[in-house]
């Protein structure tokens, strides 16, 4: 990656009028302006997670049928009353725009090497087998179990350690629900994964304006690795979800957490509950910044279908077991393409 030009640099540029031809997705495969594109007709399921936690028996019977229908149905859903202080997430939005602002110098530090360093920065998503980059930097770091953080700007390391013990909170939580949810004990997947160690990688997104928003892509048609991935973002459109061969814009209610399922969900819950797709697109105008929290297995973990599941008549088990680190570094050294690298361990 010697030749490594962060997204940033080249949109600071005031000339700069058309994108190079290195970034350009052909229109059928960006799809940004298509017909496909849904204007939210339908509700994104939303989980009040204080019920989950502290409401009656009846109220929390209902959460976890929520929890269900909107892993089954979407994969996705905003959870609300999370008890994450407004502030602490308006203070790591913060910090990771100063990130982004650090000189060119600055960031090179931490440099992009290798898909399993503790901390990476650098743009599209690996830029060493990209044919098409996308218009994206970002800042990937691992905080759990083992913390690290870039040593830069200042305060950077106060904030992001306070967020992603917050977020492990709800993380649990919502896992115990999820649990039930498929009818297991409340700590069954917490016990069958080792969640107690487990990966945590917080990576977050800079997608500066683009002058060409149609013909770019900040990133196309994923699914996430990890059990749950936990967005936050500035306020500015830009997530799409993949629903029912549609596509949504989401843009999430104030002060609340965006959240998909990931592939390892799909996994462990032999497919009932599916990992979902979903891009990000850019815009001319605006810059948009997104935080998006990876929660997986411990890194040691075998991940397969849940015995118990098996043997409640959820048979034959559909994927074969690949330990995490496996699997990540797998997803992660190759090109992104939808849910290919799922697809690798399905039976």
């Amino acid at each position: 990656m010697a030749t490594f030009s962060s997204i940033k640099r080249m949109a600071d540029d005031p000339n700069l009028t058309c994108i190079p031809p290195s970034y350009v997705f052909q229109i059928e495969q960006a799809a940004v302006h298509l017909d496909d594109v849904e204007g939210g007709e339908e509700t994104i399921p939303i989980i009040d997670y204080s019920l989950l936690t502290s409401g009656t028996r009846e109220q929390r019977t209902k959460i976890i049928q929520d929890l269900r229908y909107a892993c089954q149905e979407w994969g996705f859903f905003m959870v609300i009353n999370h008890g994450v202080n407004e502030g602490l997430m308006k203070r790591m939005l913060k910090s990771c725009k100063e990130f982004f602002h650090l000189t060119e110098e600055e960031k090179m530090e931490f440099q992009d090497k290798h898909v399993l360093d503790p901390i990476r920065y650098g743009t599209s998503f690996n830029a060493s087998v990209d044919d098409i980059f996308f218009w994206r930097d970002y800042l990937k770091v691992k905080v759990h179990p083992e913390f690290h953080s870039p040593d830069k700007p200042t305060g950077f390391r106060q904030v992001l350690e306070e967020y992603a013990k917050a977020v492990r909170v709800i993380v649990r939580g919502l896992l115990g629900g999820i649990s039930e949810s498929l009818d297991l004990d409340s700590d069954c997947i917490g016990r069958a994964l080792d969640i107690e160690s487990s990966l945590q990688i917080l990576t977050a997104n800079l997608y500066p304006p683009c002058p060409q928003p149609g013909l770019a892509m900040g990133f196309p048609p994923h699914s996430d690795h990890g059990l749950l991935t936990m967005l936050i973002h500035n306020g500015i459109s830009g997530l799409q979800i993949q629903h029912r061969g549609k596509w949504v814009s989401v843009d999430g209610l104030p002060n609340a957490f965006l959240v998909n399922t990931g592939d390892h969900m799909e996994i462990l819950s032999n497919g009932k509950y599916k990992s979902v797709l979903h891009r990000a697109t850019v815009n001319n105008k605006a810059t948009r910044i997104s935080i998006a929290t990876s929660n997986g297995p411990s890194p040691e973990a075998v991940v397969s279908p849940v015995h118990d599941l098996l043997e409640n008549g959820c048979s034959p088990a559909g994927y074969i077991g690949m330990k995490y680190k496996d699997y990540l570094e797998l997803q992660q050294s190759n090109k992104l393409d939808g849910k290919s690298c799922l697809d690798r361990v399905k039976v």
